[in-house]
């Protein structure tokens, strides 16, 4: 529930584990074809879970993370 007493979007969900690159992406406030982009050159974690792709939720944060040093480093 979020502070209105609604449901939270399940994209919100902090006990995901596997994110759809959708909910990557919205995370990230990024659109689904960037997100996609992301993945294809490497730099945002994905795993095939048999045809489908999904982003760790532990992935997101993470490539922020690299973001945020390479920023500084630059």
């Amino acid at each position: 529930m979020n502070h209105h007493g609604t449901p939270a979007p399940i994209d919100d969900d902090p006990t995901l584990v596997l994110l759809t690159v959708e909910e990557a992406a919205r995370r990230l406030r990024i659109g689904r074809t960037t997100c996609y982009g992301l993945i294809r050159s490497g730099e945002l974690e994905s795993v095939p879970v048999g045809r489908l792709r999904r982003v760790p939720a532990d992935a997101v944060p993470e490539f922020v993370t690299r973001l945020r040093t390479a920023q500084r480093a630059a």
